[in-house]
């Protein structure tokens, strides 16, 4: 009589779970900044921060956003490596400023596995429920008045300064730790060769006469003086935009200090009326074509100032640009001031002998802003998406 074979059972390797804990030691921060390093190590694309930079950025003693939120920085490790990481922010001027009770979360790295962005996200998600929270919002890297959103198209080249870049599956890890879309962002490109259409410089130029609208270059030189107009137009022009949240005066003046060396006076431009400020844009280098060229986001190896001289050398090689914010007062808006000012950038982009830059970002719904600037010759080239979740 035959024996009957036994069927034999194949086992699964088991997964290790996924351990999720904040950062508490100068020696976890540092893990913190240099994963997003290592993650994106082999990408052709990534374009690394310097490290100073990050450094300086999640140090409370030296970001003023500190003083108005409360942030942690979570690791998430399997079996003692570290796989992925997130911020947990309770910014308290936007939740009063919003009258709502948000918890956001930012600086979101992760490998590509499921486990391992719902563990972080849940970490955020209890972290806010902790402290009453109720809705959560991200990535937000603190909130929009620095960089956000995960890109969701766009991956062919490089990210333009202080915008933000990630791998393809970003966005099926967040959905599928149960977050689905808020809003998404826009970015457009502009090439200097392309000219306006005659009529935009007709109606421009009729504007301005018409309204008496001067447009002057910041004076650097009196750049405080010049920094108190621009708070007072800014934290106005975009004053009930989505997601907006009013910067202190600490956190302008700061951000102010850390852009004054990138800063060319010819794409700061304002524009008056009688003498008021009544609108103005910001034009960045593109310093991503510089800081591409410098190994591991370190201005410094093996004790000499390396970085520090490639960031110099390819600094004045950069060819590309940065729109980074046209903003205009109530009471100015819908009168053309923004078809002026594009134009004025472009000439000035012309002038210095710019190939063209990037416009963005703006909201998916700003059909009159995204409106102006296709009819500048503006192509919608990158869309980047802000996630939430109620609690």
């Amino acid at each position: 009589m035959a024996v009957p074979l036994r069927r034999m059972e194949v086992v699964e390797p088991a997964v290790l779970p996924v351990d999720v804990a904040p950062v508490r030691s100068a020696v976890d921060r540092d893990k913190f900044i240099r994963f997003q390093y290592d993650l994106y190590r082999n990408d052709p694309n990534f374009v690394p921060p310097l490290e100073m930079e990050r450094r300086d950025f999640l140090d409370p003693t030296k970001n003023p956003f500190f003083r108005h939120a409360e942030v942690d920085l979570f690791l998430a490790r399997r079996d003692g490596e570290i796989v992925g990481r997130i911020a947990a922010i309770h910014d308290r001027n936007y939740n009063a400023f919003w009258k709502s009770k948000t918890v956001a979360f930012g600086l979101f790295e992760s490998i590509d596995d499921p486990a391992v962005a719902r563990a972080l996200i849940s970490t955020v998600e209890a972290w806010g429920k902790e402290r009453g929270l109720e809705h959560l919002l991200g990535p937000l890297n603190f909130s929009t008045n620095y960089d956000c959103g995960v890109l969701i198209d766009g991956f062919d080249r490089p990210a333009v300064f202080l915008m933000t870049y990630n791998p393809r599956y970003y966005p099926e890890l967040l959905e599928r730790a149960g977050l689905s879309k808020a809003k998404d962002l826009f970015a457009w490109d502009l090439l200097s060769t392309q000219e306006p259409p005659e009529k935009v410089v007709r109606i421009a130029e009729k504007i301005r006469k018409r309204e008496g609208i001067t447009v002057r270059k910041a004076n650097l030189k009196d750049l405080p003086g010049e920094i108190a107009k621009l708070k007072k137009v800014y934290n106005a022009a975009w004053e009930r935009n989505w997601g907006f949240v009013p910067m202190t005066d600490a956190e302008f003046d700061h951000m102010a200090k850390d852009m004054k060396s990138v800063v060319v006076p010819d794409f700061l431009l304002i524009a008056e009326v009688q003498g008021e400020p009544v609108a103005f844009s910001l034009t960045l280098p593109d310093m991503n074509q510089a800081f591409r060229q410098i190994e591991d986001g370190r201005l410094t190896r093996f004790g000499l100032p390396i970085g520090l001289a490639k960031l110099v050398y390819y600094q004045r090689k950069i060819k590309w640009a940065r729109l980074t914010a046209l903003g205009i007062v109530e009471g100015y808006r819908r009168r053309g001031l923004d078809a002026i000012l594009y134009l004025e950038t472009l000439r000035a982009v012309q002038r210095l002998g710019y190939e063209g830059g990037e416009i963005g970002w703006t909201l998916e719904d700003n059909h009159l802003v995204n409106r102006a600037i296709e009819s500048m010759g503006g192509k919608h080239s990158k869309t980047y998406r802000v996630y939430e979740k109620s609690l």
